[in-house]
């Protein structure tokens, strides 16, 4: 089969498409014919090892996994051993390592029924912005209605997503982006949005019960400025690659910060579980959460889809798809 293979860290120009030997499902798994796979900034960090404070979990001196890709859409081709209530011929999506390939092995407590009204493409794009997006809003912040939630990088992979999560717990939503993705920030349900680049939130007279911090520069100690004295601000800053700490540096801060302020900073770790998979397909089925897709790739294009990617100021979900 074809796949994207990674052997050292490095640039993206270090991925190659290379003919791999189709990976076999083991015990709970299963084998799935990939349609889609989504661009995570977690892809980039995987491909440069970076942070290097993180590169141990990586693998330490080489790629963990060979072959890149996290999270994917596509048709249950093989069945492992112990395995019930997934068949042969399922259209599944979810949290799928090594996803950048035509064929990729996936535990099936890991994956969840492809939405029926939805494309393998914009299926791929759910599992962990979705799931991301679902956990800071919900679970760690505690989104209700009434509260005034902020989003920053608000249409981002993440911000996209937990902007409609925000608004279908019955929450109003602040919006900050980009004046250029306004409209969709509007259109995705936010009451307000700030252009980052003209307003500063931190300086302003407005405070929010929740803060989902997903994109920009700012000290936790700034933005908690912006709470009220009872409000969550949760981070998931992914951050640029480069340096030891990279932005697992302003976490930790805000975990020091802690010490001295109370438990009102908290970080979102990765969470790979069906159950979030569930939640997330029926805020689709009932029409209050939808993907956007900024723009697809073919599998040969994924060095460059992460290049462009690593840029940032990405719009929704960028995707590769195999034919």
């Amino acid at each position: 089969m074809k796949a994207i293979v990674q052997e050292r860290f490095g640039p993206p120009e270090s991925l190659r498409l290379e003919d791999v030997g189709e990976p076999v499902p083991g015990e709970g798994q299963v084998l799935v014919r990939v349609r889609a796979a989504a661009l995570n900034p977690a892809d980039w960090h995987l491909l440069r090892g970076s942070p290097v404070i993180a590169r141990p979990g990586m693998g330490g001196r080489r790629p963990r996994n060979r072959v890149a890709g996290l999270d994917a859409a596509g048709v249950v081709e093989r069945v492992g051993p112990g395995v019930s209530g997934v068949e042969t011929g399922d259209e599944v999506y979810g949290f799928v390592a090594g996803a950048f390939a035509e064929y990729a092995v996936a535990d099936v407590t890991k994956i969840a029924p492809k939405p029926a009204a939805l494309s393998f493409a914009e299926a791929a794009a759910l599992p962990v912005a979705a799931t991301t997006a679902l956990r800071g809003i919900r679970d760690i912040a505690g989104a209700r209605a009434g509260q005034r939630v902020l989003v920053t990088g608000a249409s981002g992979g993440v911000g996209h997503f937990a902007v409609q999560v925000a608004v279908a717990l019955g929450a109003e939503v602040t919006a900050e982006c980009s004046a250029a993705n306004a409209d969709l920030a509007r259109e995705l349900g936010a009451a307000q949005v700030l252009d980052y680049r003209a307003s500063d939130f931190t300086a302003a007279p407005e405070r929010y019960d929740a803060i989902l911090y997903n994109a920009g520069a700012k000290a936790p100690r700034l933005v908690l400025k912006a709470l009220t004295p009872t409000g969550t601000l949760v981070l998931n800053d992914g951050g640029t690659p480069g340096g030891f700490f990279g932005p697992i540096g302003p976490m930790l801060r805000g975990v020091v910060l802690n010490w001295f302020v109370g438990p009102r900073i908290t970080l979102l770790p990765t969470r790979e579980h069906r159950d979030d998979l569930l939640e997330v397909n029926r805020l689709i089925t009932e029409g209050r959460l939808r993907p956007v897709i900024s723009r697809t790739y073919a599998l040969p294009e994924t060095a460059r889809a992460l290049a462009e990617l690593e840029q940032g100021h990405t719009r929704g979900k960028a995707v590769i798809e195999v034919p």
